[in-house]
């Protein structure tokens, strides 16, 4: 798949094995190992963006975006530094709401791709 991968009405856009370019993540967010992230547009709008993400083994702090999100491989634990909440673990078909500002820590065991609407 390129990187103009896009979702057009009364089409199939194979998210699941799109081919997604990955970068380090940035040594001030990392907590351990060395985790890259992969981010493919799928969408965007004037009501947001379609997307697909994906991490490595690995963990990350990150500050978080308005988005809800459906797991579509991997295994993976997200922690909640701001505001506090009970960490929630993430496997295909989790479904997940974030809001902007939120502090997390992503901890992945297994690559984690994710599609997301945010």
């Amino acid at each position: 798949m390129s990187d103009e991968l896009r979702l057009l009405a009364g089409t199939v856009t194979d998210a699941a094995s799109a081919r997604l370019a990955h970068e380090p993540v940035s040594a001030e967010q990392i907590v351990a190992g060395a985790p890259t992230t992969g981010y493919l547009a799928l969408d965007t709008s004037s009501a947001g963006e379609i997307g697909v993400w994906e991490m490595t083994p690995g963990a990350m702090r990150d500050v978080e975006v308005d988005e809800v999100f459906v797991v579509l491989a991997g295994a993976a634990t997200v922690e909640f530094e701001h505001p506090a909440a009970d960490p929630i673990v993430l496997a295909p078909g989790a479904v997940v709401r974030l809001e902007a500002g939120m502090k997390t820590i992503w901890t992945v065991r297994e690559t984690l791709r994710k599609v997301f609407i945010g």
